[in-house]
């Protein structure tokens, strides 16, 4: 059974991602994945950001991960600080062809190529306080469960289907 619609009406691939955000999330994905992380694309945060990957650790530390795909992409959005206070990393996410020296240190860094993904750079820990760790994991955890029930009536298959 399919879970996941990943077409036209799909909810996280809206438009705003590029061929190129997709590919460097896709390879994110693979190694936070294999890594044992819980991840959510597109998951709107409290201050009205979206962050564009959300990781839970095994351990429960919560990372995020931004996507930029070239210097102007980088030079332009200057929305990357808010996320601090929503995370205990804070990572970009790029390919090859931008180059790794524009990002600042006090982040982390992570070079995808679709297929996988290389930690280039660990970030740096800020601890969240328990009241706002609190508040992310119920955001996380109710975005996750409306996804996945979205995504099961989506297969438009009957229990009697099934």
């Amino acid at each position: 059974m399919t879970l996941v619609n990943i077409g036209s009406n799909n909810p996280l691939v809206d438009g705003r991602q590029s061929a190129r955000a997709m590919m460097v999330r896709k390879g994110v994905q693979l190694l936070l994945s294999e890594m044992r992380h819980a991840l959510l694309p597109e998951l709107s945060l409290s201050n009205g950001r979206r962050a564009d990957l959300a990781s839970v650790t095994a351990k429960g530390e919560i990372w995020i991960i931004e996507i930029k795909t070239s210097i102007e992409d980088f030079r332009v959005d200057r929305k990357w600080p808010d996320y601090r206070d929503f995370c205990d990393r804070l990572f970009f996410a790029t390919h090859k062809d931008v180059p790794l020296d524009i990002f600042p240190e006090e982040c982390g860094l992570i070079l995808s190529d679709g297929y996988g993904a290389h930690l280039l750079r660990e970030a740096p820990e800020h601890k969240l306080t328990p009241a706002a760790r609190k508040s992310f994991m119920l955001n996380f955890s109710r975005a996750a469960a409306q996804r996945l029930l979205a995504a099961e009536w989506a297969t438009g298959r009957s229990f009697e289907e099934m």
